[in-house]
């Protein structure tokens, strides 16, 4: 049985200056990243405050050395082999062993293994990891040969294999630091170890064939195969064992489990066991849990163009969830409880999908097996965005090992929906942005449409292949088209086009769409001083990434809004703006399921505190947003096409004209089973009066979304009357909402004389007047509720505490912006 040893205890760190360390040495975490050491040493402040960024850039322009001291035992030494891994090196890196250089690392991606059996002693092993300024280093490249990446990140990035968007990005900080932040192992064998595992599945009806390709890693090269023999365990998701045998036979499993998305069915996990065995001893163990499942993206040619969808199992599924960054810019601050929270509350809010967003870096281990218990489908990007690359020979064999070692790693999860080569560089190619010249377009080619493709059909030939988000395939071809695959659409916020433009649409997946808004108060509290909270100040500014993004947001409040009379109204004015926006997108295109068929927002975190288009903060606070989310992916929606101001002439001053004033409703079923439902809405004035209510019984096939009739309303006042609606099966409301027919800023709203009262583990708000918007708030702002940011009509709204104390409540609605 091979040896293992885990090198994490005992590490310093100091700068490395003229090719020797300097300085006094500080404690270093392994895993861990330079600045969060320097941070926990008190030699630097927290580069989130104010503008303390600058000054942690500045640490990034030099080397440092990490060091520590280690027995390998008596055991390790004398095996045939010994192999040192490191798991995540970031990123330039010289490593020594007992003061001889055993190898270099320059990808941040990769997994590095270097030989050291004749390097190594049993005791008072000294490892030294040497990281050479990347600062430095993509500024000497840019200098010898200008290479473009976008103008949000520092210049010559693309020529490092880093998460790019730690050089900055238009939401995140410039902070490229270095590291040791993924595990080192110290690994001893004799004979042979598992190289790599792949699971094939076969599906037929009622019965699933799996079948392993399997690869050793021998001691020494002369060895062959000889004794060796592979054994092959299946565990069922109860945990009863159900085949062994012989891994080079097909193992059939009879009435499978099948694992399904969330909202489509359970997620049921099989556990797999490869032994490797020689004679009597068993060598090595690759252990992983898998869902038995049929998945790819299905394109078939319709009336509309070119159908893209995920499909599971036979089911096309709408895919509703948001794109994820990194977690944090300390990636030592990251942790699998971290990542579940945030996952979990994706899932809350009725997420079914995540897109591993391109410029930052391959997700750890734990993300993916979080995934696949929730049944989150994975579009992962691989690491390449917004930037043109020089395809050099070495070059090529970093990425071509970098595709290879995620790709190994990560293939055997349920959640992996599809591999994706890049974010947003096939549209820039097209339009000569960045990639500027035929010899870079020619590598664009080579990377996305023949290198990457190649290894993922030979290493994962079950997991589809897409060439750029977007794309419509490849080969330039128009890779934004609203007829055929994935688009990123942004003409809502950086086109300043009004909420209503989505309806001009019917795109067949987006996988890229959002708006801004500011984190909570508490939030901004973390990195500002009382002078600071003006959206137009210094420090404010140096939390809003976007060019004029702040301006913006006004902008777009001015639209919608009065004119809010202080900051922490501006900051919930700006929420509601970002979750109308969202809102009017995800409801148009539900509405239209079958052409459309994915709607990815961006984004679903931050990885500093930040105004963003995120609907989590940094501090993992819940925004307007994410609530709505919760509401517009339900698995069975009522949704209302409305006509009024917004719909036809945002100006009706300017030339007099009858506004139209209709409502049309859709209900959404997102389910595999037909929905009996009753639509009740009314047309009511802003006490609440109701002036007129509508009950109609709907039946709506599964996976399909029927319109109602339209209804005019002439005899709607503009300014006074509103229109409130509901879904009910079996007289439980599921779905509910609300429309204006002009702007919020022109509504006359009364006041709802909001009050709370708390029995047990629920909020009862009471309103004596129509209320949009009800927002319930705790004093740390960190209470997640089961419903917040909503409509009522006079009455009660019973709403449960999920997570947190309800300790010093305030609400307030829209009539409160002003």
């Amino acid at each position: 049985m091979l040896k293992e040893l885990q090198i994490d205890g005992g590490w310093t760190l100091r700068e490395y200056i003229n090719n020797e360390a300097a300085g006094i040495a500080v404690p270093a975490s392994v895993p861990g990243d330079l600045y969060s050491d320097l941070l926990r040493a008190g030699r630097t402040d927290d580069p989130y405050y104010r503008d303390n960024e600058l000054a942690a850039l500045k640490l990034s322009e030099n080397d440092y050395i990490y060091e520590t001291v280690f027995s390998a035992g008596d055991d390790i030494p004398g095996r045939d082999r010994a192999v040192l891994t490191f798991h995540g090196l970031d990123t330039l890196a010289e490593i020594y062993l007992n003061g001889t250089v055993i190898g270099h690392a320059d990808n941040m991606h990769r997994t590095w293994t270097f030989d050291v059996k004749e390097y190594l002693k049993h005791d008072d092993n000294h490892l030294a990891v040497i990281f050479r300024s990347p600062v430095k280093y993509i500024r000497k490249r840019y200098e010898e040969k200008p290479l473009e990446g976008t103008e949000d990140a520092m210049r010559g990035f693309p020529y490092l294999r880093k998460a790019h968007c730690m050089f900055g990005w238009d939401w995140g900080p410039r902070l490229p630091g270095c590291g040791i932040f993924r595990p080192v192992c110290l690994t001893a064998y004799d004979t042979a170890k598992i190289g790599s595992v792949y699971v094939h599945q076969e599906h037929s009806e009622g019965r699933v064939t799996l079948r392993f390709d399997t690869e050793a890693e021998y001691a020494a090269s002369e060895r062959e195969a000889g004794s060796l023999r592979w054994i092959a365990e299946i565990t069922d998701p109860d945990g009863m064992q159900i085949a062994a045998g012989s891994a080079s036979e097909a193992f059939e499993i009879e009435s499978p489990q099948l694992w399904y998305p969330a909202g489509y069915g359970a997620q049921p996990l099989y556990t797999v066991r490869i032994t490797l065995h020689d004679g009597g001893s068993v060598l090595d163990t690759w252990e992983r849990r898998i869902g038995l499942r049929t998945m790819s993206v299905s394109r078939e040619k319709d009336e509309y163009g070119e159908s893209f969808a995920h499909t599971v199992n036979g089911i096309s599924i709408f895919a509703m969830g948001a794109d994820y960054i990194p977690e944090d810019s300390l990636i030592a601050r990251t942790g699998p409880d971290r990542t579940r929270r945030l996952l979990e509350d994706a899932r809350a809010a009725n997420h079914n999908c995540i897109r591993v967003w391109g410029g930052g870096y391959y997700p750890e281990d734990w993300f993916y097996d979080i995934c696949d218990e929730l049944g989150l489908i994975v579009w992962q990007d691989l690491m390449f965005a917004c930037a043109a690359y020089d395809l050099t020979p070495e070059f090529e064999a970093n990425i071509r090992a970098e595709a290879e070692d995620n790709i190994k790693r990560l293939r055997h999860h349920a959640s992996l929906g599809l591999w994706c080569g890049n974010n947003e560089m096939e549209q820039f190619a097209a339009e000569g942005q960045w990639v500027n010249n035929s010899e870079l377009k020619a590598y664009y080619t080579r990377m996305y449409e023949e290198i990457f493709p190649e290894i993922a059909e030979r290493l994962d030939p079950q997991t589809f292949y897409w060439p750029a988000s977007p794309s419509s395939g490849g080969g330039f071809d128009e890779p934004n088209d609203e007829n055929r695959g994935d688009v990123h659409y942004w003409d809502v916020w950086h086109g300043n086009k009004p909420f209503t433009e989505y309806r001009k649409f019917r795109f067949r997946y987006l996988s890229e769409f959002g708006f801004q808004s500011f984190p909570p108060v508490s939030t901004i509290e973390t990195f500002t001083e009382p002078e600071d909270r003006n959206i137009y100040s210094y420090v404010m500014e140096k939390h809003q990434r976007n060019a004029s993004a702040n301006g913006k947001i006004a902008s777009y409040m001015s639209q919608t809004y009065l004119y809010p009379s202080d900051f922490e109204t501006i900051v919930y004015a700006s929420q509601l703006l970002q979750a109308q926006a969202i809102r009017y997108g995800v409801e148009h295109f539900r509405r239209h399921r079958g052409r459309c068929m994915g709607t990815v927002v961006w984004q679903l975190n931050d990885c500093w505190p930040v105004a963003s288009w995120s609907s989590i903060d940094y501090c993992g606070r819940w925004k307007a947003l994410h609530y709505y989310e919760k509401r517009f992916f339900a698995p069975v929606l009522l949704s209302c096409e409305e006509e009024g101001i917004l719909t036809q002439d945002t100006n009706p001053n300017a030339e007099p004209y009858e506004v139209k004033k209709s409502v049309r409703f859709n209900v959404s079923n997102e389910t595999l089973t037909e929905k009996t439902v009753t639509v009740i809405w009314q047309l009511a004035d802003s006490s609440g009066r109701c002036r007129t209510e509508i009950k109609e019984t709907v039946c709506v096939p599964p996976l399909s979304a029927v319109w109602l009739d339209r209804a005019d309303l002439k005899e709607a006042d503009l300014y006074e009357d509103h229109v409130s609606y509901r879904l009910e099966e079996d007289g439980k409301e599921i779905s509910s909402g609300s429309v204006l027919f002009c702007q919020p800023k022109y509504y006359r709203f009364r006041n709802p004389e909001l009050s709370w009262r708390l029995e047990g583990d629920e909020i009862v708000v009471t309103a004596s007047a129509y209320a949009k918007d009800v927002e319930i708030r705790n004093e740390n702002e960190d209470m997640i509720l089961s419903d917040n940011y909503f409509d009522m009509e006079p009455g009660e709204k019973r709403v449960r505490i999920l997570r947190g104390t309800p300790d010093g409540i305030r609400l307030r609605s829209n009539f409160d912006i002003r």
